[in-house]
């Protein structure tokens, strides 16, 4: 049984088939899914997919590409929006400066909100970093400075060396389909070597379709093929990996019931 912890259930490629593609994933064995969001406008969508679905949780946030859009957006705003009980994490959030489709003192301003959330009521920041690796790192450090808070870095594609920081800070890395594609190889080198209870999968869905679905939307399913993939990369079972993902999942995003109790 497996965790898809970052899908997008509301964008197209998915949505106009959604429920579908939460059967397609059911049956091979994927029994969560955290439905993200990346702008306030999305929220009450995600939110009612996960209040319909049992096995669907909700993240509340803002992407870093609409940062310039979210800048009347208050910690108020948002710590209301958590208190949805289908709300388990905050985010996407972060910094992309390879697109920088918003300013990066906008982007870094919304980060540093979401953090402090997060402390607030200790839900889980899901971190976006792109070409950012040294101003996510100096905020990660003096936000935790302020007091602790759990996170994770998204999608890693990030370098060894800001993996080894992140993950002395305390957060968690999730691996996306990108460890299966043949250039991943700095890539795979550090999933091989990330401390087995700091480690998530997902799908990021409908981008970043893993080996063998490259050139296809990426569905939630297909986090098995990425579990598989990296599974035989760490030199272990699917099984072994997919016990050690969901039950790290559940120790993170701990609002989240596990599937026995949301039965």
């Amino acid at each position: 049984m497996l965790v898809d912890s970052h899908c997008h259930l509301e964008y197209k490629g998915l949505v106009e088939d959604q429920a579908a593609v939460l059967d397609r994933a059911r049956a091979i064995g994927v029994q969560t899914f955290l439905n993200i969001s990346t702008k306030q406008s999305e929220w009450a969508q995600v939110v009612a997919t996960a209040e319909r679905e049992p096995d669907v949780f909700a993240s509340v946030g803002i992407h870093p590409h609409h940062a310039d859009d979210h800048q009347n957006l208050t910690e108020d705003e948002l710590r209301q929006a958590t208190k949805n009980p289908r709300v388990i994490g905050i985010g996407e959030t972060g910094l992309d400066y390879y697109y920088e489709h918003s300013d990066r003192a906008a982007q870094q301003r919304l980060f540093r909100l979401h953090i402090a959330v997060a402390r607030d009521v200790q839900l889980p920041v899901i971190i976006h970093t792109r070409d950012a690796e040294d101003d996510t790192l100096a905020i990660l450090e003096d936000e935790l400075g302020k007091g602790a808070f759990p996170a994770l870095i998204h999608c890693f594609t990030a370098s060894a060396e800001f993996g080894e920081a992140v993950l002395a800070l305390g957060l968690s890395i999730s691996i996306s389909g990108i460890v299966t594609f043949k250039n991943a190889k700095d890539l795979q080198a550090v999933a091989r070597d990330v401390p087995a209870d700091r480690l998530l999968v997902e799908t990021d869905s409908p981008f970043l379709a893993p080996v063998p679905h490259r050139g296809r939307p990426c569905e939630p399913g297909f986090v098995r093929d990425t579990a598989a993939f990296l599974a035989e990369l760490r030199g272990e079972s699917l099984e072994q990996l997919a016990v050690t993902t969901t039950r790290n999942f559940h120790s993170l995003f701990t609002k989240a019931p596990r599937a026995e109790a949301a039965a």
